[in-house]
């Protein structure tokens, strides 16, 4: 463990103000399920840890103006629990429910999980789906950005020394027949995600997908929406054979992205098997 100076800010303002002069000797606790590993390996060595945890104005789940405002500091268990994700990100909350253990739902943050970039991150796929956006907070103002654009890279912030997660803006799923969110992991619980993977989907009468969207995490540098998959299934009446061959794209996708390593002759079918088994409900819905 590394030594290091403690600060905990009574406000957002006094935590703008701390990071505008020493954001980068700085670490910023959310839950701290991340942060208190890397300060106990020592690959995080910083001169003060900024403690956000009790900050009002990074709480809060609101639907205001037609969207989604979730605050960053908003803890998994907050999320598993809301009645109003519940209704309008039911990927998210399905995510929620096996993140970890129940301990560490209850302090890790939706905002620590983004902010980590780690290719893994849970929550990444369902924020991706909903086309987040995510709303920095610095001595200088606000700024928007795409959830997509918060990681550079594996474990690679885009976020300036000075800037915090204020908060996440989703649009709501509205007509949606049916959304999931499924991973696998070498546990069924309390393991890394190996691949992860969350989708939308509306059904019209006729049984044609008339809107979907789908976004893998954890087998890619950064979790992303796969457009491929989407297109391929638009405007069609999903039968396992388009499942498979939609399996099969993404499977393609991720090789493309990654490059055929050693895993690859265990991460191709299990991309493609997980994808058609998070699917399958489709090919029922309205039969």
């Amino acid at each position: 463990m590394v030594n290091f100076a403690y600060r905990r800010p009574k406000s957002l303002a006094e935590a703008l103000d701390f990071l505008s002069s020493c954001g980068n000797k700085t670490k910023v606790l959310a839950g701290g399920t991340d942060l208190t590993v890397d300060l106990r390996q020592g690959s995080a060595q910083p001169e003060y840890v900024l403690d956000t945890s009790r900050l009002d104005e990074l709480k809060g789940i609101e639907l205001s103006n037609g969207q989604l405002c979730i605050g960053a500091g908003v803890t998994l268990t907050e999320i598993y629990e809301s009645a109003l994700l519940e209704r309008y990100t039911p990927a998210l909350q399905k995510c929620a429910a096996t993140f970890a253990s129940k301990q560490i739902r209850n302090v890790a943050t939706i905002g620590g999980n983004v902010a980590h970039c780690s290719p893994c991150a849970d929550t990444l796929p369902p924020l991706l789906i909903h086309e987040a956006k995510a709303i920095l907070a610095s001595n200088k103002g606000l700024r928007e950005t795409p959830i997509e654009d918060v990681a550079s890279g594996p474990y690679e912030s885009s976020l300036r020394p000075d800037e915090i997660i204020l908060r996440f803006i989703l649009k709501p799923s509205k007509d949606i027949n049916f959304a999931d969110f499924q991973k696998i992991g070498r546990r069924k619980a309390l393991a890394t995600a190996r691949i992860t993977m969350a989708f939308m989907a509306r059904q019209d009468a006729d049984r044609k997908i008339s809107f979907l969207r789908f976004a893998l995490g954890a087998c890619t540098p950064t979790p992303q929406r796969i457009a491929l998959v989407e297109d391929y299934l638009a405007c069609r009446v999903p039968t396992v054979q388009t499942l498979w061959e939609a399996g099969g794209l993404l499977a393609e996708s991720v090789l493309e992205i990654t490059g055929r390593r050693p895993s690859a002759s265990y991460k191709e079918p299990a991309v493609r098997g997980l994808s058609v088994r998070m699917l399958y409900p489709l090919v029922h819905v309205g039969a």
